[in-house]
């Protein structure tokens, strides 16, 4: 028979009551008792029952996370990576992760609001925030437990992780600019996507900074984030008067397409035009030539976005509730060298 609480708290003389809080790491347990009953259920090899936990407490164990899809989103390299990410995290857990699709033009809460109702989840991961989110203020206002991986423009205060876009695009097109850039384009997403905004803002104060002007023929605002776009989008700058020289992409999909716009166009990138993406999937390093990018660390964000869920659910104090994570610039050829003459 496997060992149980109640064996714990007989070996140590404790109270079945004090052995749980310990065990489940409640405040209010001193850090010496904490340790003792630690050593002792690893010494009797103690496992919990996870199951008559649940049910006791009337809780799934399953997490919810509701995919809005339209286009490719789904067939994003980037999404796949956070979702294998939150996968392996719930499962170490030993928490399952239930993925319910919402078709593109449907009403987003009604998913939550569905699955919630049918009380297949304790709670939910939000992906992909709106500056104003209706799904976030839905389930602030049910006081439903969540994580989002990306903030809002709202005044609600709920537990995020998100990437800072706008310190990474702004270090990226200073970047371009200290390579001798100053005419530099920009392709996005639109506005209203929180992230999109971000790194749109991150683009705008590197030339405020540097005393460039703001030229709206050099912004191009696509629908999606696919290659198809990135091309269109670099097509329309390739053919103005006046071409860039250096183009920030927001995202690394779409930079792919722009990249075969500019070589379509006998351009040298690297050489002849600067490109740098957002995202560093996978498929940046063997593009030719490589792609200088904005590293986005998605399978700590998945893992952080579980662990945060899990401490919500189970009652423990969360070490941060708000986490906002630099992205890095990984610097390949796509970008080149310094211009002698911008």
């Amino acid at each position: 028979m496997s060992p149980t609480i109640k064996d714990i708290a007989q070996l140590l003389h404790l109270s079945v009551s004090t052995v749980s809080k310990a065990l489940n790491e409640y405040p209010d347990v001193a850090p010496e008792t904490k340790q003792r009953v630690q050593e002792a259920a690893r010494l009797l090899d103690y496992s919990p029952n996870v199951i008559a936990q649940r049910l006791q407490s009337r809780r799934t164990g399953t997490l919810g996370f509701v995919v809005y899809y339209g286009g490719n989103s789904i067939s994003d390299p980037l999404f796949n990576e956070l979702l294998a990410s939150m996968l392996d995290a719930a499962a170490h857990h030993q928490y399952d992760l239930l993925v319910s699709g919402c078709p593109s033009g449907t009403s987003r809460p009604a998913a939550y609001e569905r699955m919630i109702k049918t009380g297949r989840v304790d709670g939910f991961i939000v992906d992909g925030t709106d500056r104003h989110d209706d799904r976030i203020a839905y389930l602030c206002r049910e006081e439903i437990p969540f994580v989002a991986f990306g903030r809002t423009d709202q005044n609600l205060d709920f537990p995020y992780v998100d990437v800072d876009g706008r310190a990474g695009v702004c270090q990226a097109v200073q970047h371009l600019i200290d390579l001798g850039h100053q005419r530099i384009g920009f392709i996005g997403l639109p506005s209203f996507s929180f992230c999109a905004h971000d790194r749109r803002q991150g683009y705008e104060t590197a030339l405020q900074t540097n005393d460039l002007p703001l030229e709206s023929d050099l912004m191009v605002e696509v629908e999606a984030g696919s290659e198809e776009n990135g091309y269109r989008a670099m097509v329309q700058l390739l053919e103005l008067s006046h071409p860039p020289t250096a183009v920030m992409v927001s995202s690394d999909l779409m930079a792919i397409g722009a990249l075969r716009a500019a070589q379509e166009r006998n351009l040298a990138v690297g050489h002849d035009l600067a490109l740098i993406g957002f995202d560093d999937i996978s498929l940046a390093a063997y593009t030719h030539p490589p792609l200088t990018t904005l590293r986005q660390p998605m399978a700590e964000i998945g893992q952080r976005l579980v662990d945060m869920l899990v401490c919500l659910l189970e009652n423990k104090p969360l070490p941060e509730r708000h986490v906002i994570l630099l992205p890095p610039l990984i610097v390949r050829q796509s970008s080149g060298e310094r211009r002698d003459n911008p």
